[in-house]
């Protein structure tokens, strides 16, 4: 049976999170150190900046391994890959040549030159950007809305609106396997060992399968309703799942039992971004700000304000800066022109 997919907030669920929750969710001792460090930092690093993207909303933000470069990726069926330099982003280039919107891209896990993005067009691009030309197009057999690439580099897995996920060899741009899924899927994802991949689906479950195998390991109730984003931490002992209930619940990658939730959005979760020591988590929604929570005890580390639903968050690879992208619209001019801008939260104060 079909789970109902309409935005619950959290008073629709009482302030409880999955069946497999855990009681003492959100019982703390007061403040960490870490997290009254965080603060500190913040409080002289709140700043907010746009830059100008694209000519429509923007999907799909992610950062080159190396920090260097972020990425987006936008309804207006184009990339654009930006400089990191001090405390701005500088536009190096546009990339053109989807016939459709580019939902989402990523990054190479180890090759800060390569990028690639899934879009409606029945492809998939990888880009040089050496070269800034595209290397490869992939036809695949649907609308690509989810994309992610292994971390070891080797395979590119790509998701589309019929619920097929293809594997393709990053080397040779070929499809290696392709799997038609009985539910929706909504984010995929490796594990950090490469060796299993993960799915969100619609029915509140995570599946879990082997790889290269992929043969059904397990499938875990997650969430009351649609189960929508996915994310590992980068040091392997976590992933969080986003749903549609408004909360995030967070994960033991060993155990595979639910360790804590957060619940301070009130709309289905969109995205999720670990930082890069794996203590913050950073997730966002149509609620007009997004949550950065302290990961080992879900305590509330700060709260990024925005003025309109929050599509995508990443935070950099190696500082506590976090890209993200809203659905802003250009008021000065036309209310119902997108902005199509990416943000940088964390710069300093007085930059």
């Amino acid at each position: 049976m079909a789970v109902p997919t309409a935005p619950m907030g959290p008073s629709a669920l009482g302030q409880t999170g999955p069946g497999s929750m855990a009681p003492w969710c959100s019982v703390s001792s007061g403040p960490s150190r870490y997290v009254l460090g965080m603060q500190e930092l913040f409080r002289g690093h709140s700043k907010t900046r746009e830059f100008l993207a694209h000519s429509a909303k923007v999907h799909s933000v992610a950062w080159s391994c190396d920090g260097r470069r972020l990425a987006s990726g936008s309804f207006d069926k184009t990339a654009s890959v930006f400089l990191l330099e001090k405390d701005r982003l500088v536009k190096e280039n546009n990339y053109r040549g989807h016939g459709d919107s580019v939902d989402q891209l990523c990054w190479h896990p180890s090759n800060p030159d390569l990028f690639v993005t899934a879009s409606g067009d029945k492809t998939i691009r990888i880009w040089d950007v050496r070269t800034t030309k595209c290397i490869a197009t992939v036809n695949t057999k649907g609308e690509n809305i989810n994309i992610c690439w292994s971390p070891d580099g080797q395979t590119i897995a790509v998701g589309n609106k019929d619920d097929v996920v293809t594997f393709i060899d990053a080397k040779t741009h070929r499809s290696k396997a392709e799997e038609q899924f009985k539910f929706e899927v909504n984010e995929i994802s490796w594990n950090n060992d490469n060796n299993m991949f993960f799915l969100t689906n619609g029915n509140g479950c995570i599946n879990i399968l082997s790889y290269p195998e992929l043969k059904p390991v397990q499938s875990i109730n997650a969430h009351p309703s649609n189960c929508i984003c996915i994310k590992f931490d980068p040091m392997g002992k976590y992933f969080a799942t986003g749903s549609a209930d408004a909360l995030v619940s967070l994960w033991d990658v060993d155990e595979l039992v639910c360790v804590r939730c957060f619940s301070r959005l009130d709309w289905p979760v969109r995205t999720l971004s670990f930082s890069h020591d794996g203590k913050m988590l950073a997730s966002a929604s149509e609620d007009h700000f997004i949550d950065i929570a302290e990961v080992e005890t879900g305590d509330k580390l700060w709260e990024v304000q925005c003025e309109s639903p929050t599509f995508t968050v990443a935070w950099h690879p190696k500082r506590p800066l976090l890209a993200f992208a809203c659905d802003d619209k250009d008021g000065k001019y036309d209310s119902s022109r997108e902005a199509g801008t990416v943000k940088l939260f964390g710069l300093p104060n007085d930059s």
